[in-house]
């Protein structure tokens, strides 16, 4: 038989160390006094050293309650904190709260007997020498906290997932059904649980409206920036321009030819301004006549250009009496770094006031549109037109993605008639294009009023 030994400050303090050191039955054999710690005799303190063997196969009888402790052992043996459970014995099986409670206690007692070796081994610690003290202080600290996280994690495992509100399970099927972001969705669902009470999520109504909202607050719209005249008063800078950049096939020329229609003729009570068109796809077969033919037909001249040095000529002969220029670009995979690197040096002609707008087709996949907007980011563009909403039924990833990178949209164009097919964006024309939702389109406007936003006047 092979006997051990344990030392403590005290005979609880040997028997709490076994228990959890070894996890198997034991019984104390003897006790007797001993000095712990100290240097050359100096500040030692009193503790306990005791003799115990394992048991090799637990008692059938446990009447002290302890399955570490036999109950051959005499009564003072007995640790009277708290039942340590078997790691042999089963959970138990009648319900979650009591398997919850199982694994609480089991993770109680490592906490106290972490707690308890590390203020042995502090004392021991400070013993030896004062200073340190502090660090056998925050040892004991540190393994609560750790022990502490562990009985959370535990409880969180035993009872499971918590089941979420029918609202917040109706909200997410219906962000998932329009092809929002799981990022976007979270946010919104974490944004409802912080705003309404337990009774407003039990009216779905309330809860629809109220994300309704949410999801028109995310969604910035473009503002031109007027400049301010000696008088006082803002006007649009002259001369202004746009830029229209965007991958190849989402329709850059023809959203260039409805803005010329439209500011260049004075569609829709617009007043009509001076408009010239450039463009710098002379390399695409056809696109230069196109564009010169577009531009015959509304009596809007046309440049084209194919170095920056030419582009910033261009501007500088025509800025005498042009309110705006419309410069139109070649389609670049946005996979094709080197080209649109020489695309970008080209546009430096157009000068540090030139607005870029990026142009995404309404129908983009949703990895696809993270990946034009990162790389056209060199281009600094103001905001995004969405061309072709007409081809598709569900704009969440649209959404998404533009709230995600924080940018606004300026123009949506929904067919290709010109100019008839395009529209300056607004929220309430986001969230009417939603499915599933209850639109009232009244509250909507009420909430999101675009005022003259729709109406291309040259302010």
């Amino acid at each position: 038989m092979e006997i051990y030994i344990e030392q403590g400050e005290s005979k609880k303090d040997c028997e709490l160390k076994i228990a959890s050191k070894y996890n198997r039955q034991f019984q104390i054999l003897s006790q007797k006094d001993i000095r712990l710690g100290g240097f050359l005799g100096l500040f030692s303190k009193p503790g306990v050293q005791v003799e115990f063997i394992f048991q090799q196969r637990p008692s059938n009888s446990m009447t002290t309650g302890n399955p570490y402790i036999t109950d051959r052992m005499p009564a003072n043996n007995f640790y009277p904190y708290a039942r340590l459970p078997s790691p042999h014995e089963a959970p138990p099986q009648n319900s979650d709260a009591a398997f919850q409670k199982h694994l609480l206690d089991e993770e109680k007692m490592k906490i106290l007997a972490a707690a308890n070796g590390a203020r042995v081994s502090h004392n021991n610690a400070a013993g030896a020498a004062a200073a340190g003290g502090a660090e056998a202080s925050q040892k004991i600290l540190d393994a609560l906290k750790e022990l502490t996280e562990k009985v959370e994690l535990s409880a969180e495992n035993a009872a499971g997932k918590k089941e979420e509100h029918r609202s917040f399970v109706r909200a997410r099927d219906i962000l998932k059904q329009n092809d929002f972001s799981d990022k976007y969705i979270n946010s919104m669902i974490e944004k409802i649980r912080k705003e309404l009470t337990f009774e407003q999520l039990e009216n779905w109504d309330t809860v629809q409206d109220r994300l309704l909202e949410l999801i028109g607050e995310s969604i910035k719209i473009f503002k031109e920036e007027p400049g301010e005249t000696p008088s006082g008063s803002y006007v649009m800078r002259k001369p202004r321009i746009m830029v229209l950049v965007g991958p190849t096939g989402v329709g850059k020329t023809t959203t260039i030819s409805k803005l010329a229609a439209i500011y260049g003729i004075g569609i829709n009570d617009a007043a009509a301004i001076d408009v010239k068109m450039i463009t710098i796809d002379a390399f695409r077969i056809g696109a230069k006549d196109q564009i010169e033919q577009i531009g015959n037909i509304m009596q809007i001249p046309v440049s084209c250009v194919v170095n920056k040095h030419d582009l910033r000529k261009e501007i500088a002969l025509l800025s005498e009496g042009t309110d705006l220029f419309l410069i139109d670009t070649i389609g670049k995979s946005p996979k094709d770094a080197s080209k649109l690197g020489e695309m970008k040096d080209i546009l430096d002609g157009a000068g540090k006031n030139a607005e870029f707008h990026l142009v995404i087709s309404a129908g983009t996949k949703s990895s696809d549109i993270e990946i034009i907007m990162r790389q056209f980011e060199p281009f600094n563009y103001k905001s995004v037109i969405l061309s072709k909403m007409d081809e598709t039924d569900r704009i969440g990833n649209l959404i998404s993605a533009l709230a995600e990178k924080q940018k606004c949209v300026s123009y949506i164009t929904d067919g290709q008639t010109v100019p008839v097919d395009i529209k300056k964006a607004s929220v309430v024309r986001f969230l009417i294009n939603l499915d599933g939702f209850k639109i009232d389109r009244d509250k909507i406007e009420n909430r999101f009023p675009s005022g003259d936003a729709d109406q291309f006047k040259w302010r």
